[in-house]
C-alpha cells in the first residue's frame, strides 16, 4: 500500500506513535494518515469517518475504517481502548468540541490533536484590512460553505485543554507552508505565526503541562 505524500504534520504525528500501537484516527478521511502509520510504525489502525465516500475509499485500500460521527459515536468505545487517538483538522468541524475532546481523552492513553489556527497573522490581517472572513491555505473555505463551525486559535485550544484537565505533553506550530516553526516561543508568538498547531495530550493535569503565556 503506497502513501502519496509524507507531510510534515504526518512526520510529527508519527514521532509520537509507538511501534505496533493500537491507533484510532477520528475523521480519517480516505485513510492517508492511517496508511502512512501502518507503513512506518506497523500500527493496529482503526478509523472513524463521517463521509461514506471516504470510508469506501479507505476500505478499498485495505484499511479498517467505519462510518461514524465524532460528536455521537465516540461514546461507544470503552475507556483506554487505544494507545493513541488522533484527531487531525477535525475538531473545528464538530458540534461540541469540548465533549469530543473529553471522549478522546477517555478512550486514548495519548491523544494527538491538529487544528488550524484562526489567530494566524494572515487571518488577522485579512479581517482587519478587508473586513471579510479570511480564506487561507489552512482555512480554505468561504464562510458560507465551510465545514468549520468552531474557529479557534492555538491559545483557545490551550485553554480548552486546561478546562478538561488534560496535560500537554508536547506541541508544535506549523507555518503557512506546512513547515515546523523551529523557534521555541511563548504561546502568544506561536499563536501569531503558526498556521496550524499539533498537540500531544494525556489525560490528567500534571506538573509537566505546558503553561500558556
Amino acid at each position: 500500500m503506497s502513501v502519496p505524500l509524507s507531510r510534515v504534520d504526518y512526520a510529527i504525528i508519527e514521532h509520537y506513535v509507538p511501534q505496533g500501537a493500537r491507533v484510532l484516527d477520528v475523521g480519517c478521511e480516505d485513510g492517508n494518515l492511517l496508511a502512512f502509520l501502518e507503513q512506518k510504525k506497523a500500527i493496529d489502525g482503526r478509523g472513524l469517518e463521517l463521509s461514506q465516500a471516504n470510508v469506501n475509499a479507505a476500505v478499498a485500500r485495505g484499511l479498517s475504517v467505519i462510518q461514524g460521527d465524532a460528536d455521537t459515536d465516540l461514546s461507544t468505545y470503552p475507556d483506554g481502548a487505544f494507545d493513541v487517538v488522533i484527531l487531525s483538522q477535525t475538531l473545528q468541524a464538530t458540534q461540541a468540541p469540548r465533549k469530543v475532546l473529553e471522549e478522546l481523552l477517555r478512550i486514548g492513553k495519548r491523544v494527538i490533536v491538529a487544528i488550524p489556527n484562526f489567530g494566524h497573522w494572515k487571518a488577522r490581517l485579512h479581517l482587519l484590512l478587508r473586513g471579510e472572513m479570511p480564506v487561507t491555505k489552512s482555512l480554505p473555505y468561504s464562510w458560507y460553505d465551510t465545514p468549520n463551525i468552531h474557529f479557534c486559535t492555538l491559545r483557545d485550544f490551550v485553554h480548552l485543554t486546561e478546562a478538561v484537565g488534560a496535560t500537554i505533553e508536547d506541541s508544535a506550530a506549523l507555518n503557512a507552508q506546512g513547515q515546523r516553526v523551529a523557534l521555541h516561543a511563548p504561546w502568544a508568538l506561536w499563536n501569531l505565526v503558526g498556521a496550524q498547531g499539533i498537540f500531544v495530550l494525556r489525560p490528567g493535569n500534571g506538573p509537566d503541562a505546558q503553561a500558556t503565556s
